[in-house]
């Protein structure tokens, strides 16, 4: 990713060297959610949800962190002995992470993870990016790829949210405009803007369980549970099939 679009990461950079500062998400009808919640992205497990929590202990062996922004997840189970690489989009992120402390961070998007990386017996998906999906078909496709990347034992810890929860008329009706033209109605299009930058657009993916449930069929892995949260939130525990 150039610099120029890596809002993402100078919001997190930005943020690690002392700043204050908000993150926008933009939506492409316009819709904008703005948030100072950018201190999330380096909070302690202390800090964390119940159900994440919960999930966290379920990673074994070598793990795989997919979206590792400011290596939360990574460098707790780091801390834990476990051996543990994250990959992010952002190379300032990445930045970030080992400036953090986590010994493996590689720049790269989640369609091009080197196969030298592996293999893994845990992928982390944690932060809501089951999303990084995008779609039913890529999903189903990187999935394959993920199958590829881990061993006989491997599991995906892999966090959504269900978006037919709210009754928001804004997001109703992003969802029947998604449902008109073939869409899943939780795949929105988005991009992160911080200060004078912003990311390409990209597609970003929020699942029912039964949605879920539905994309992961027939990809060499089954859920065997889900966690769920005292909100629309829920963590799947995903299972290489013998």
């Amino acid at each position: 990713m150039k610099n120029d679009h890596d809002a993402f990461g100078h919001e997190i950079h930005d943020h690690f060297l002392g700043s204050n500062n908000c993150e926008v998400i933009e939506r492409d009808d316009g819709y904008l959610d703005v948030s100072d919640r950018i201190g999330a992205y380096f909070t302690e497990y202390d800090e964390w949800l119940p159900h994440q929590k919960k999930a966290i202990r379920l990673a074994r062996g070598r793990v795989l962190d997919i979206g590792c922004g400011a290596g939360r997840h990574a460098i707790h189970l780091q801390r834990q002995g476990l051996d543990v690489t994250g990959i992010d989009q952002s190379p300032l992120a990445v930045s970030v992470c080992r400036k953090r402390g986590l010994c493996h961070a590689v720049a790269c998007p989640v369609t091009r993870i080197p196969a030298g990386l592996g293999p893994f017996d845990t992928i982390l998906l944690l932060g809501n990016n089951f999303g990084l999906l995008e779609n039913e078909k890529r999903g189903r496709w990187l999935l394959g790829r993920f199958h590829a990347l881990t061993t006989d034992r491997a599991r995906i810890i892999a966090e959504s949210m269900d978006p037919h929860l709210s009754k928001d008329p804004i997001h109703v009706s992003y969802r029947k405009r998604n449902r008109s033209k073939g869409r899943m109605p939780g795949q929105i299009r988005i991009r992160v803007r911080y200060r004078e930058r912003a990311t390409p657009w990209f597609d970003y993916l929020l699942v029912s369980q039964k949605e879920m449930t539905r994309i992961v069929k027939s990809t060499g892995w089954r859920i065997t549970r889900f966690i769920e949260s005292k909100g629309p939130f829920y963590i799947a525990v995903i299972e290489k099939k013998p």
